[in-house]
């Protein structure tokens, strides 16, 4: 795998991705990218994380589009479940993936796997590189912790996607390495996040550290994996450090989430950026949330507006919702009004992404896909304490609570709807919470992993998608058949597939 490594820090590089980069599509030997001979100074060392990032969201390498978090992780998540269903004709990848007919053979499932892979082969370039750099040390701790909890976190993901996964932690790993036991995948994320958390800051000066990891979003990233396990008390801690830290809240109105005006804001934990961090990151590209999610009918409001509607909200969350609650107003699009007064009425859209204040024309958008917030680290917190306890205790009340009075605001005033929740049993919480969770994070790449993680696959796609009808193997995607051709190691393949 070395060399496939060294090559593909190579493209990463010579298409402009890092600033100090050299001219490194030479033929000369003396010129290829190997870590002996690339980090010489300090500038190397940002760079060299920074393409880390860059996989995260902007355009890879041919055939792919886009990176991990781009247009690929959030639509699965949502195509398979109950949230979302596909309305783009003529690309059966993700019709299969809406009524969980998929096979070894899917483009979009490929693309996490591929592109996840190219972000972990830079993290361990930067690992193994930047302690070599002369430079200040404390820069290069934190530049060690960022490449630490970006390789942690999409180890992560492509562990709960896929299961047993190859664990590929050196440049000179072997090229075609085995798949590793979930087990102790978990057990090196762990150790990527206790790193992160030893030498991340909690936060960076104005304008220096917007979109980078920070410690709490290491210790947030933490508690999902420990809730993940089921290591409850471990996911509570974590939970409490973020919260105790005082550097994170929830904004009054649901609908300031979606600013870009509050973009790493005081409820972004860790975003995935788009745009160009004010000029100041130059390897973010545009996301396509507006592009897929908006209906094409909004051409009668917004003329030439490149809005698609390739993906849409299924009815079943739509009528999930109370009327008022604020989150349904400003996730949900059902009314669309022309320039020549009359009205569209169109299927729910996802319209969350759109400022129409920040950008008004909708389409592509700056708006960063948030990756972590603030009401999921309150809610994993219900959960975990609800586990722990065997039923909800106050602090789990709490929690829940505040996420729920924050949708009865309007934008004006709190409104008398969805209670505060008490009394309830064990299962009677930890259904209101996988609610909430719904409501709460639509099109956030959330949904999929929360029905897998509740058990409730099986159960909750049915009621959204009469005669779709998951099976227990689905709790984990299959592994690409592109990359068993390559690697017949990989074998065998998840049941079912």
């Amino acid at each position: 795998m070395k060399r496939y490594i060294h090559i593909l820090v190579m493209l990463f590089l010579a298409a402009g991705l890092l600033p100090a980069c050299r001219n490194l599509l030479e033929e000369n030997p003396k010129d290829q990218v190997f870590v002996e001979n690339y980090f010489q100074t300090s500038n190397d060392a940002v760079a060299a994380v920074n393409s880390i990032y860059a996989i995260l969201n902007s355009t890879s390498s041919p055939p792919t589009f886009g990176g991990v978090y781009h247009s690929s992780y959030w639509v699965v998540a949502g195509l398979a479940s109950d949230d979302m269903e596909n309305r783009q004709a003529g690309n059966p990848d993700l019709d299969q993936l809406e009524t969980f007919t998929f096979k070894p053979v899917n483009s979009f499932l490929y693309d996490i796997w591929r592109n996840a892979y190219k972000g972990i082969s830079n993290a361990n370039f930067a690992i193994e590189g930047i302690p070599r750099v002369e430079m200040d040390e404390g820069l290069k701790n934190r530049l060690l912790g960022e490449a630490h909890f970006l390789r942690g976190m999409l180890y992560f993901d492509l562990v709960r996607l896929f299961g047993d996964i190859p664990l590929v932690l050196s440049l000179n790993a072997e090229l075609t390495p085995a798949r590793t036991p979930a087990a102790q995948v978990y057990d090196q994320i762990l150790q990527d996040l206790q790193f992160a958390k030893q030498n991340l800051p909690a936060s960076y000066s104005a304008g220096e550290g917007l979109g980078r990891a920070t410690l709490g979003a290491a210790n947030a990233l933490a508690a999902k994996v420990h809730l993940t396990l089921g290591s409850w008390q471990e996911c509570i801690d974590h939970c409490q450090a973020v919260i105790s830290s005082g550097n994170y809240g929830l904004w009054e109105d649901f609908a300031e989430v979606f600013r870009l005006a509050n973009e790493n804001g005081k409820e972004s934990v860790f975003n995935i950026g788009f745009g160009t961090a004010n000029n100041t990151i130059s390897f973010w590209e545009v996301g396509q949330f507006n592009v897929r999610l908006l209906p094409r009918e909004l051409s009668g409001e917004i003329p030439g507006v490149n809005a698609q509607g390739w993906q849409v909200a299924t009815q079943f969350l739509y009528d999930s919702y109370d009327p008022q609650d604020r989150r349904r107003e400003v996730t949900l699009l059902t009314t669309i009004h022309n320039t020549d007064g009359s009205t569209t009425t169109v299927e729910p859209h996802i319209q969350k992404y759109w400022d129409r204040i920040g950008e008004p024309a909708a389409g592509n958008t700056d708006n960063d896909f948030p990756y972590l917030r603030y009401s999921d680290v309150l809610l994993m917190y219900a959960e975990a304490l609800n586990e722990l306890n065997n039923g909800p205790t106050a602090e789990a009340y709490q929690a829940i609570n505040s996420v729920r009075k924050r949708a009865r605001f309007n934008g004006t005033e709190e409104l008398p709807i969805l209670p505060d929740l008490s009394g309830l049993s064990y299962q009677g919480f930890k259904d209101a919470l996988l609610q909430e969770r719904q409501w709460e994070f639509v099109a956030e790449g959330q949904r999929w992993f929360d029905l897998v993680r509740f058990g409730r696959l099986e159960e909750q796609v049915p009621k959204a998608k009469p005669g779709v009808q998951p099976q227990p193997f689905h709790n984990l995607f299959p592994v690409p058949q592109e990359e068993i051709d390559l690697n017949p190691n990989l074998l065998p393949q998840n049941p079912g597939y």
